[in-house]
């Protein structure tokens, strides 16, 4: 998938944050809606500028940075 067709990051839109091109919804916001048990067509319907493959293209992205960071383990507080 061609991430660049459906996200841009600009320091000058949303800080810096990867938002979708022509739109100032930034990508972490769908990957929040997903995360927090949101359908992709509830999502489609909140945002109807955004489409199957630019969610899909959230999924992509999010999946390119974790391939390409170091990590280290989350201290446990409990």
């Amino acid at each position: 998938m061609d991430i660049d067709t459906y996200i841009s990051v600009s320091s000058e839109i949303c800080h810096g944050q990867p938002c979708f091109k022509g739109t100032r919804i930034m990508v972490y916001l769908i990957l929040e809606m997903l995360e927090a048990g949101e359908t992709v067509e509830q999502i489609l319907k909140s945002y109807p500028s955004l489409t199957l493959d630019s969610v899909r293209a959230a999924l992509h992205y999010a999946a390119e940075v974790i391939k390409s960071e170091r990590f280290f383990p989350f201290s446990s507080t409990a």
